[in-house]
C-alpha cells in the first residue's frame, strides 16, 4: 500500500516546511494542504464522504499542524465574516470525516489545549503543579497574592498569540505587580491563570512522539529579561535528561490526552522538584532539533509513514 501522507498546515509554518525538506530530501510522497489556499484548489467530497485533494485520496496518515483562514476581499464586514464562519466550518468538518492514522487528531488537539485540564490531569497523574488560581473575586486575589508572600504569575487561559495588522505578538508570562493589586478596584478581573511565582533552577522543554521523549534544558535564569519567561529572549536549549519517572508521567499525559504528540515545559526548581507548568499539544519543535540535535523529526517520520 503506497503512503499518502496529508499534511493539514498554512503557507508560513516553519515547523512544517522543515519536516518537508527532509521528506524531499528522501523522496517520500506527501500532498500539503495549505488551509488559506484550499479554495484555489482541486477537491471534492461526494456520496462517499471520502476527501480527494489534487486527485489523491486514501490517505494513509494525516499529520495536522495548523489551519489558517483566508483573506477575504470585501468592503462589507458581515459578508466577509459569513464567509470566514463557513470557511472555518469546512475546515472543522473536513477534519471529521478523514479516515486515517492522525499526528494527533484535531479533535484531541482541541481539546488538549485547555490548560485547566491538563493541571488537573498532570496533578492527577501525580505532577507537582504549582499553586494556581482562577477567580472573578477581587477579594480572594488579593488573599492569594498575600498567601505566596506577593509572588505570583499570571497568565493566559487560552492562547499567548495576538494577531494584528498581519503582526504577531506575544503575550508573555509576568510576575503581578502590587501597584496592581492595590489598584484592584479599578479594574475588570479577565479570565486568566494565576499561580504562585517557583523559583528556577533550570527550565526544560519535554517533546513527546508517541513514546519517543526528547528532553531539551534551557538556563532562563542567567539573563534578567528571561526569568520568568525564557520566550523573552533567543536562548540556546541544549540536550538534557530525566529521571525515568518523569519522563513515564509526561509519556502517560500525552497518552492520557488522546495525543500522538506533546510539547510539555517543565521546571526543576532549587530543591531539586520537577514541576508541570503546561503542554502544548501541537507545539513548535524544530527550533529544538536544530539547536540540539535530538531527532524528533525522524520520529514524527517513522510514525507518518509506519
Amino acid at each position: 500500500m503506497t503512503n499518502n501522507v496529508l499534511i493539514i498546515t498554512h503557507r508560513e509554518d516553519y515547523t512544517a516546511d522543515f519536516l518537508i525538506h527532509k521528506l524531499n530530501e528522501r523522496g517520500l510522497k506527501y500532498v500539503r494542504l495549505n488551509c488559506e489556499d484550499l479554495w484555489h484548489k482541486n477537491f471534492k467530497i461526494g456520496n462517499s464522504f471520502e476527501f480527494n485533494f489534487e486527485g489523491i485520496s486514501n490517505f494513509s496518515s494525516v499529520w495536522f499542524r495548523r489551519t489558517k483562514l483566508p483573506k477575504i476581499e470585501t468592503e462589507s464586514l458581515e459578508i466577509a465574516n459569513y464567509l470566514l464562519n463557513e470557511y472555518d466550518s469546512f475546515l472543522q468538518n473536513l477534519l471529521t470525516i478523514i479516515d486515517a492514522r492522525w499526528f494527533s487528531n484535531p479533535h484531541s488537539i482541541y481539546r488538549a489545549e485547555n490548560k485547566l485540564l491538563q493541571l488537573k490531569l498532570a496533578s492527577k497523574l501525580g505532577f507537582k503543579i504549582p499553586d494556581t488560581l482562577v477567580t472573578s473575586s477581587k477579594n480572594t486575589l488579593k488573599e492569594f497574592y498575600k498567601q505566596h508572600d506577593k509572588s505570583i504569575i499570571l497568565k493566559p487561559l487560552s492562547q499567548s498569540r495576538i494577531y494584528k495588522n498581519d503582526s504577531l505578538s506575544l503575550i508573555f508570562t509576568n510576575l503581578a505587580k502590587e501597584e496592581h493589586l492595590l489598584s484592584l478596584q479599578d479594574f475588570e478581573l479577565t479570565p486568566c491563570i494565576f499561580q504562585k511565582y517557583i523559583k528556577k533552577k533550570i527550565e526544560l522543554r519535554v517533546t513527546v512522539v508517541g513514546k519517543d521523549v526528547f528532553v531539551a534544558s534551557v538556563d532562563s535564569q542567567k539573563n534578567e529579561k528571561t526569568k520568568i519567561d525564557w520566550r523573552k529572549e533567543n536562548l540556546n536549549f541544549i540536550k538534557a535528561s530525566l529521571p525515568t519517572e518523569i519522563e513515564e508521567k509526561c509519556v502517560e499525559l500525552v497518552s492520557t490526552l488522546d495525543l500522538e504528540f506533546g510539547a510539555i515545559d517543565l521546571i526543576l526548581d532549587d530543591e531539586g522538584n520537577y514541576i508541570f507548568l503546561e503542554i502544548n499539544p501541537n507545539g513548535q519543535w524544530a527550533w529544538i532539533e536544530s539547536q540540539t540535535n535530538l531527532p524528533i523529526s525522524e520520529s514524527i517520520i517513522k510514525y507518518l509513514y509506519q
